[in-house]
């Protein structure tokens, strides 16, 4: 169980409260370096915990589910804490909301069509929606640590509309496949 992939997944899931800490309130430009930091970190630990796993032979349950727990959890907060700095803010709110409602509703449809012990495969598009997602985030709270650089901030929200738009793609896709398989 106590496997360094699980380590790996169960580290982001713990560091999730210190990110949220680090942007509460009325982070200022360090806050939102070091809350950007350790994003960055957590995104390395959650591409080296499948990687080490694979590499070593060690793929458990355990980690399968909880390595897209940890993801969600993460991206969950993020937005939330980045729309509560209103570094989303606007229509922007918008998109955010898509990626969010996506996240729980494919969480819901995968959750539905295990115990049809149906398998939806990821696809290319929903790795590039995590990209763009990823990366959105990553400069959204990049942005408040470098507020004199105005383009980082509007890079990341061109990032979160064009994650948005896969995520109602995909979205789509796997709601498509969920339906075949409901009476």
């Amino acid at each position: 169980m106590l496997t360094l992939p699980n380590i790996l997944t169960l580290s982001r899931i713990f560091a999730v409260p210190i990110l949220v800490f680090l942007l509460w309130g009325t982070p200022r430009w360090y806050d939102y370096a070091l809350a950007f930091g350790l994003y960055v970190l957590m995104g390395v630990t959650d591409y080296f915990d499948g990687y080490v796993a694979r590499a070593r032979g060690t793929v458990s349950k355990l980690g399968v589910f909880l390595d897209p727990i940890a993801d969600k959890i993460m991206v969950a907060a993020v937005v939330m804490m980045l729309v509560f700095t209103r570094d989303i803010s606007g229509f922007a709110v918008v998109a955010a909301l898509v990626i969010l409602l996506r996240e729980i509703a494919v969480s819901g449809l995968r959750e539905f069509l295990a115990d049809l012990r149906v398998s939806v495969p990821v696809s290319k598009l929903a790795k590039w929606k995590t990209t763009f997602q990823l990366i959105s985030l990553g400069g959204l709270i990049l942005a408040g640590a470098v507020p004199q650089w105005p383009l980082v901030h509007s890079a990341a929200l061109f990032c979160l509309w064009a994650a948005a738009a896969l995520t109602l793609i995909t979205g789509w896709d796997y709601l498509r496949v969920g339906l075949k398989h409901m009476d």
